[in-house]
């Protein structure tokens, strides 16, 4: 019986897709079997961020249409064939979505796979109720800004009144040069805020789309060291923390500090 972890944020722009995606591959990589599943009906990108657009020929709403059957709607990802994406597809005004026809699709994936991962839309309408219903963990991804933050906290209140056993919070777009300066609040701050465990801190990086064998496996990259990190705490219960701040301290700190801001 697989996991599905629903990942969400109530406010747009935060990365929660990249990090759908790229969560997604380390589990895989773990030779986990991994079903990424697009809730955002109508404005669905996350066949974009995992390079996959020119291969969907059917969709979520394909498969509540009975135009096709669930095996043929997911897409197997080329460089991890245990990843697969389910895409939620292009807004059809002419169907009415159940609550009900999601869950049979979730459940049927519960049986497929060991993690369903659900990008959940922005906001906490309609297709945000949908996402958390089906969902028995829910990954709150938020940035280490105060609207982010404020906004990731009313999310919280509103899983309390859902069937979600397990809430965890995620730091992504964390500048350890501005936290190390306490410019930017750090995992405690938003800690003491949420009120809900840890989960972990992806920091800023331009390799945040790494959709390559060869890219996830590189340690030398600070941010696959972070959701390595992100997805053992998932798998084994910890609350280990990726320090974004590491580099920036001492002497040759301060110098990469004053050269990051100068870019």
């Amino acid at each position: 019986m697989g996991r599905a972890i629903v990942l969400t944020s109530g406010k747009g722009g935060v990365g929660k897709t990249t990090v759908t995606a790229n969560l997604g591959m380390h589990l895989a990589s773990r030779n986990y079997r991994v079903c990424l599943v697009d809730m955002d009906i109508g404005l669905n990108n996350l066949d974009v961020v995992m390079n996959m657009e020119d291969r969907v020929v059917y969709s979520m709403l394909d498969v509540i249409e009975k135009k096709c059957r669930l095996k043929e709607a997911l897409i197997q990802d080329d460089c991890f064939p245990l990843l697969y994406l389910l895409s939620s597809g292009g807004l059809n005004s002419n169907l009415s979505i159940q609550l009900s026809q999601i869950r049979g699709i979730i459940d049927e994936l519960h049986n497929m796979f060991d993690f369903i991962l659900i990008d959940c839309p922005a906001g906490i309408d309609a297709g945000f109720k949908r996402a958390v219903s089906c969902a028995d963990e829910a990954l709150v991804i938020t940035t280490p800004h105060l609207s982010s933050i404020r906004d990731a906290d009313k999310v919280i209140t509103i899983l309390s009144s859902y069937n979600i056993f397990s809430k965890r919070f995620v730091i992504n777009r964390a500048r350890g040069d501005l936290i190390q300066d306490k410019l930017m609040f750090d995992v405690h701050d938003i800690g003491k805020t949420l009120n809900i465990e840890f989960g972990g801190v992806i920091p800023e990086d331009d390799h945040a789309i790494t959709n390559t064998s060869e890219n996830i496996n590189n340690n030398k990259i600070a941010i696959n060291r972070a959701f390595e990190i992100l997805a053992d705490n998932i798998l084994t219960g910890k609350k280990r923390l990726f320090d974004c701040t590491y580099k920036y301290r001492g002497i040759l700190g301060t110098i990469k500090k004053l050269l990051k801001r100068s870019v």
